[in-house]
């Protein structure tokens, strides 16, 4: 079988989303001939598009839409905006009209994930949110199962809708053992499917 590819593409400002999103690669990887493709969008500004390098200083490089066509699967993930995503990924999904005109994500599996500052920041939310746009490109959606045993216990971050994280008002918290297992776990869920799919 040849290899399957899946993007995991994300925004993070402080860290956690993309910890979040190396876990989830992590959880893809561990499915044979599954290779995750890290991939993030630049800044955005509130008056003009910010101005970025072509190549980010540290971290995945930014995604092309061409990423979109080649992928076998996708992760998305995005800290929580006041229960949405970043500005920064809506504007990479709102470029995305070509891509949904030629149909380049129908039939593939995705997921979601997203981090927050606050514990009842809308999380939840967001991840449904952040749904909405790859329902309108055809993908298939699909979540964490409650046969993890990690939806039962976990304290701060972890929902049925995808992995997520509660990093506090100022960061503080780090990506606790639940958060971590069921993010690996949502990614090796999702290059599973890819790979069944692509049979």
């Amino acid at each position: 079988m040849s290899d399957i590819n899946l993007l995991v593409l994300y925004y993070s400002r402080n860290g956690a989303t993309r910890r979040l999103a190396e876990l989830i690669s992590e959880g893809i990887e561990s499915v044979p001939h599954c290779q995750a493709i890290l991939r993030t969008v630049p800044n955005v500004s509130a008056v003009s598009q910010a101005t970025e390098k072509a190549i980010p200083d540290s971290g995945a490089p930014y995604a092309e839409y061409t990423d979109l066509a080649y992928c076998d699967g996708l992760a998305l993930g995005s800290p929580t905006r006041f229960g949405n995503m970043a500005s920064a990924m809506k504007y990479f999904w709102d470029g995305s009209t070509a891509q949904w005109l030629s149909g380049a994500l129908v039939g593939k599996p995705a997921c979601v994930f997203t981090s927050t500052g606050s514990l009842h920041g809308g999380q939840e939310a967001t991840l449904l949110s952040m749904m909405i746009p790859l329902i309108h490109h055809g993908m298939l959606i699909m979540g964490i199962p409650y046969t993890e045993v990690g939806l039962h216990t976990t304290t701060n971050g972890g929902t049925p809708y995808g992995a997520s994280h509660w990093a506090g008002d100022h960061g503080q918290h780090p990506i606790s053992s639940a958060e971590e297992t069921l993010a690996i776990a949502q990614g090796a869920r999702l290059a599973t499917i890819a790979r069944q799919l692509k049979k």
